[in-house]
């Protein structure tokens, strides 16, 4: 059964055109690993400052498998960037 990753970023003030770029920037990551089956980046309508990245994976395994395959040096380069700390989570239809 696959399986849903909802993950949810605010930008720090004057930060959202940062962190957007930054977000758009790991998708090749995210898509390019094994049990990826897609990948978006979404920004909400109303309010610039949030963001989702919405993936789908063959397994919560392959998607934990992922972050630890994901260089740590990106993932230091988005804390200056983020207003509040990132939220994520697993969903099934």
């Amino acid at each position: 059964m696959s399986i849903t990753r909802l993950n949810e970023f605010e930008a720090a003030e004057g930060k959202e055109d940062a962190l957007y770029a930054f977000l758009q920037s790991i998708l090749p990551h995210i898509a390019g690993s094994e049990g990826c089956v897609s990948c978006e980046l979404l920004r909400h309508q109303d309010n610039p400052t949030k963001f989702v990245i919405l993936e789908r994976w063959v397994s919560v395994a392959a998607h934990q498998q992922s972050l630890a395959n994901f260089p740590k040096e990106d993932m230091q380069a988005i804390m200056p960037l983020l207003g509040a700390p990132p939220k994520g989570a697993y969903y099934h239809s």
